[in-house]
This record gives structure tokens, sequence and C-alpha cells, in this order.
């Protein structure tokens, strides 16, 4: 079960970080100028809706995240604070 847990953890955390590669490599080739996105309305459309998501995602993400990092709370109980 906690081997599922890790794999599908990790699989989420590839995800999002692919979409945001994908919204950062669009706008990589926009400022290149090798198109704008008039001429690729379909794309910039499905680019901007990648983006909104993963900024949904980050921000749920960040609101709902443990702030205590468990290994700098190991750390700090091996020393003693």
């Amino acid at each position: 079960m906690v081997r599922r847990s890790r794999t599908l953890t990790t699989l989420s955390d590839t995800l999002w970080i692919l979409v945001l590669a994908i919204v950062v490599l669009f706008a990589f080739f926009v400022a290149l100028g090798a198109f704008t996105p008039g001429e690729v309305v379909g794309v910039t459309l499905a680019v901007v809706a990648l983006a909104v998501l993963w900024l949904g995602h980050a921000v749920w993400v960040s609101r709902h995240r443990d702030p205590h990092d468990p290994a700098m709370v190991r750390a700090r109980e091996r020393r003693g604070f």
C-alpha cells in the first residue's frame, strides 16, 4: 500500500512538472519569435488552460502542505532541540 501511494505521488509530481515544462517551452518559443500566439490559437488556448491548471494545483498544494519538513523535525530531535 505504501509503495503504491509513493508511486502515485511520484507520477502526480511528474505530471505537474511536465505541464509546467510545456507552458515554459511555449513561452520560450513565443519569446524567441518562432511563432506568435495569434498564429496558433488552438495551441495558445491549450497552453493557457494548462497554465491555469498548474497555477490552481500549486495554490492547492501550498495551502494543504504540512509546514514542517519531516527531515528537519528528525534532525532537530536528534540534536535535542
